[in-house]
């Protein structure tokens, strides 16, 4: 979750764009071990760098981002530079989105980045020593680290040494690195570095029909949890199309609740944190190792920075709590706005249900899909159609319990009684829960007076 590691593609385009500016390398003379040992190669008819790193074969998208930037001339230039070149495997390593992100402006961000990369002159390993620090093409700082064989330059791996050119020398590095972040100017704001990035098309939707677009545009700084599309899509179906209905309403609040005001990096997060949203309720992070937390859902890519904040990259939704979630339906009309309930609406309101299902609650409701009512005989459904006050408003009641139990409130053995008066059991086996003999397939969809759960079945209440 480090910035290096964000960057780590964009680094060795920076080592290819120092040769645009001259500057001066600062050696600051340290007893230390040498860098790890690498046969120079000297060649009388040396190619310059850029040829030198076409004909390695490992700095494909180096090369491809030099020469978007418009800096393939200047490193085929007289030099010497000397140039920390990430390789292909650093540039995979950075999130998804983040080179496409930099190259839909390569003179800007990307340029100073890759200048981060590159020194004046032919430094080579032998004249590297533990604490020097050097000035790059982009006006920053690096500095270096030597520890037994391993030699760092910043924070990223130098693992290859002295590979000569005609016009420099390059060394590989295993991440891209970044220059500190007052020198790092003309990044994209947080609405165009999601555009860019290509996997947050749901969420600049959302973000326009909520009417959020021009506030995140804004000065911020803002830290934003990013659902990606395929967050969005694991939703429920119809959850997205009800939210987009009313965008100012709750989904407003739920994309408010993915924000911070200031600008929380990786770095700052430590397990136990607590911030309050700009949605007003807070989210709690949590650190097991390498893997963090936002309430329950995972931090798969940290620090996108933009120019007014920095993102992360969820990989789901997150809701804000009950206390403090406005403006959802009940439960009826969540369950109609769902579009997947046809079957279920309707027997609710033949059985006199509907006013119930309004009302203050709160309940949970264990939801039959219209592919579940499908399910039953038709003889049997046609029957209960028939006596809707009878049968069908008992087996109805079967699916409701008095009170909000949210998928996390379940565990292997409960036991629950319904409104009908007879229990349900749920089991829990690795990810698959279950009540009664109905699989529950998507758990949590929020309304006013309660929870929707959805199941695959019909539920049967004893037999009396």
């Amino acid at each position: 979750m480090k910035r290096s590691t964000y960057l780590a593609g964009v680094l060795l385009v920076a080592i290819l764009v120092a040769a645009c500016t001259p500057q001066t390398v600062e050696v600051v003379p340290a007893t230390s071990t040498p860098f790890p040992t690498n046969t120079p190669v000297p060649e009388a008819e040396a190619e310059d760098i850029v040829d030198t790193a076409i004909e390695a074969g490992d700095f494909t998208t180096l090369v491809q981002a030099v020469q978007a930037a418009g800096l393939e001339d200047a490193l085929r230039g007289e030099g010497p530079f000397t140039v920390f070149a990430p390789t292909d495997a650093a540039f995979d390593a950075l999130p998804d989105g983040t080179l496409e992100a930099l190259l839909a402006d390569p003179t800007g961000q990307l340029q100073q980045i890759l200048l981060y990369h590159v020194l004046e002159g032919q430094v080579q390993a032998a004249d590297v020593t533990n604490g020097l620090t050097a000035t790059t093409l982009q006006g920053a700082d690096v500095s270096f680290a030597i520890d037994g064989s391993t030699v760092t330059i910043n924070d990223a791996t130098i693992v290859a040494t002295d590979i000569m050119a005609s016009n420099g020398v390059i060394h590989v590095i295993d991440a891209v690195i970044l220059p500190p972040e007052e020198a790092a100017a003309d990044l994209l704001d947080i609405v165009d570095t999601a555009i860019a990035a290509g996997d947050f098309d749901t969420l600049v939707q959302a973000v326009q029909a909520a009417g959020l677009e021009d506030a995140l545009r804004g000065e911020g700084p803002f830290t934003v949890f990013a659902p990606t599309d395929a967050a969005f899509a694991a939703l429920p179906d119809g959850t997205l199309e009800a939210l987009l209905a009313d965008p100012t309403g709750q989904l407003q609040q739920i994309l408010l609740y993915h924000v911070l005001e200031g600008q929380v990096e990786a770095a700052d997060v430590a397990n136990g944190l607590i911030a309050s949203t700009l949605q007003g309720a807070d989210v709690s992070f949590t650190v097991e190792g390498s893997t963090v937390t936002i309430n329950d859902v995972s931090i798969v890519a940290t620090d996108i920075l933009a120019s007014n904040g920095v993102i992360h990259v969820i990989d789901a939704v997150i809701l804000p709590p009950e206390e403090v979630a406005a403006d959802l339906a009940d439960i009826v009309d969540t369950a109609i706005a769902a579009g997947d309930f046809d079957t279920l609406v309707q027997a609710l309101q033949l059985a006199g249900l509907e006013e119930t299902l309004r009302g203050t609650g709160p309940f949970t409701v264990f939801a039959p899909t219209n592919a579940a009512f499908s399910a039953l005989p038709s003889s049997t459904m046609a029957a209960l159609l028939a006596n809707p006050l009878g049968q069908l408003q008992q087996i109805l009641l079967y699916h409701v319990i008095a009170g909000e139990v949210l998928a996390e409130d379940v565990t292997d053995g409960l036991v629950a009684t319904t409104l009908q008066g007879d229990d349900v059991n749920f089991a829990v086996d690795g990810s698959a829960v279950t009540i009664n003999d109905a699989n529950i397939t998507a758990t949590d969809i929020r309304a006013a007076n309660g929870v929707i759960h959805l199941i695959d079945r019909v539920l049967l209440p004893p037999a009396k």
